[in-house]
């Protein structure tokens, strides 16, 4: 695969948009536990790091749900899928409003975690369906477009919810947000026709021969975990290490979430032009920012602004990942948005884990900042690998060619 490609002009569907929204009430069921933990972690008389791996319970039901809900599906009509999903997941959000222990909420995580993962994973095959190949990047950064609003507003939101109402309000109002999605999906997203011959789920699990897909997969899932080992632990770090008062984090959870329609703006500008070079530039300024906090840690007004700049620096790099995958998965892109959805999720649930380790090893919250930076050191390794193979299959398809068109001379002229 060349390193880099010509920039996508095409016309990207509106229905794309929708699934980006209804992206929205996913992503903020998906993060808003960052600024709830506290209170979670009080009413249900847990300590942070255990309040923590419900945001690990969530990455783990998206692991597991992606592959095999999209292997599941594989045959049926997608749009019925969608909503399907939609509806499984508003019942878990319900369900988990009710909660009265930690561990049926762990449960209510996990099962609306798969019917998500499920949602990305058609979802995204959906939306690269509609568009020229070149134009991946764009489709992605849309539907990961919902994901950063969601940081905006979803986030914020639920954390203001949490601490005026109780962080249960939170799970109600995503309840509702979800029966929007479906109300839109249905509206407005286009039946998309079964191929007359359907899709074999033995010919596309073929991908997982591809040295490149894991690869991406790796590297996906270190620029995940290093993002969220912080992030999954910034309302505890904000108050109990810089100093703001409760009050403040909701602000600084927008902050990131504006920095993320940033760079996902940025992102889904270049990438389609220069894959590579935006995936090294993006994991290589996470790294550095994450250092740069953890040095910082108890200068509150250099936290923020670092937050911020954090999630600039790590959604520029997402439809560049996204689009890789489905780069080296050729024909197979419903497992390709499957494979994107699990290696995203095994990021997010080490992450928060490895973050919960260190601070119950008594290193501090700033550790967790250390843990994602040599966490992103090693997914631009990942970039680097990725890119060697690429050149060297680029070089090896130049040989095979200069060899044919020779033979073709050869045989012309005798």
């Amino acid at each position: 695969m060349p390193a880099s490609r010509p920039a996508a002009k095409a016309r990207v569907p509106f229905a794309v948009y929708v699934l980006g929204l209804s992206v929205f009430a996913l992503g903020t069921s998906e993060f808003m536990l960052s600024g709830l933990l506290p209170e979670v972690a009080d009413d249900l008389n847990v300590s942070i790091p255990r309040a923590g791996l419900l945001i690990s319970a969530f990455a783990i039901g998206m692991v597991v749900g992606a592959p095999v809900l999209a292997g599941a599906t594989l045959r049926l009509p997608r749009r019925t899928t969608l909503v399907g999903l939609l509806i499984v997941f508003g019942a878990g959000h319900v369900v988990g409003a009710l909660a009265d222990s930690y561990a049926l909420l762990f449960a209510t995580r996990v099962v609306s975690a798969l019917a998500c993962a499920g949602f990305w994973a058609v979802g995204a095959a959906v939306a690269v369906s509609m568009v020229p190949a070149g134009a991946r990047a764009k489709a992605m950064a849309i539907m990961i477009g919902g994901l950063s609003v969601a940081n905006v507003v979803g986030v914020p939101g639920g954390a203001v919810l949490g601490q005026a109402w109780g962080w249960r309000s939170a799970f109600w109002a995503v309840s509702v947000m979800t029966a929007v999605a479906v109300a839109g999906v249905l509206a407005l997203v286009p039946r998309v026709p079964v191929p007359k011959e359907p899709p074999r789920l033995r010919q596309e699990l073929r991908i997982y021969a591809n040295p490149q897909v894991w690869l991406v997969l790796g590297t996906i899932a270190l620029f995940a975990g290093s993002t969220f080992s912080f992030f999954s632990y910034l309302s505890p770090l904000l108050q109990d290490v810089s100093g703001l008062s409760e009050s403040w984090v909701p602000t600084v959870l927008g902050l990131f979430g504006v920095g993320a329609i940033i760079g996902t703006v940025i992102g889904g500008r270049i990438a389609d032009a220069n894959i590579f070079a935006t995936m090294y530039v993006g994991l290589s300024s996470v790294a550095v920012t994450l250092v740069l906090i953890a040095l910082l840690a108890e200068h509150a007004v250099a936290v923020v602004i670092l937050t911020g700049l954090l999630g600039v620096v790590a959604f520029m790099s997402a439809p560049a990942l996204n689009a890789r995958m489905f780069d080296v998965a050729h024909d197979a892109q419903t497992l390709a948005g499957a494979t994107n959805t699990s290696s995203f999720n095994i990021g997010n649930t080490v992450g928060p884990w490895l973050g919960g380790l260190v601070i119950s090893a008594g290193l501090g919250y700033p550790a967790t900042a250390w843990t994602g930076a040599a966490m992103a050191g090693l997914g631009v390794a990942g970039v680097a690998l990725q890119a060697r193979h690429g050149r060297g299959r680029v070089v090896a398809r130049s040989v095979v060619a200069q060899s044919s068109v020779a033979e073709a001379s050869r045989s012309s002229s005798v």
